[in-house]
């Protein structure tokens, strides 16, 4: 999975309340970050940085600027961020209810 992909998977995890740059890069970092492969965290945080910069622009574009200062989300008014948020809502599969285990023991009575 790209950077791109974890950015966009972390926002719309994230909802209309967005995310600042800095704990969005920590959770790319964290997903990112394995035994075998290690990743420096400015470089992460240079990376979201410019993704947020250059995905914003306009007011169709893909991420959108919340109002505070370094906080994003994905813009609902996006044809794509629609979609993009019904793709990864489509992939968490629903958690089935473990069944009641069933008590096969001998009454004592």
């Amino acid at each position: 999975m790209t950077y791109d992909d974890k950015i966009l998977r972390f926002l719309t995890e994230a909802g209309s309340d967005g995310l600042s740059v800095r704990k969005l890069a920590r959770h790319v970092f964290n997903a990112s970050n394995t035994l075998f492969e290690t990743v420096d965290f400015e470089e992460v945080h240079r990376y979201v940085q410019t993704f947020l910069l250059r995905n914003s622009r306009s007011s169709d574009s893909l991420v959108e600027n919340v109002g505070k200062r370094g906080i994003y989300r994905l813009n609902p008014r996006s044809a794509r961020s629609q979609q993009l948020m019904l793709m990864f809502s489509e992939e968490e599969e629903p958690e089935e209810a473990p069944k009641p285990a069933v008590d096969l023991s001998l009454s004592l009575f």
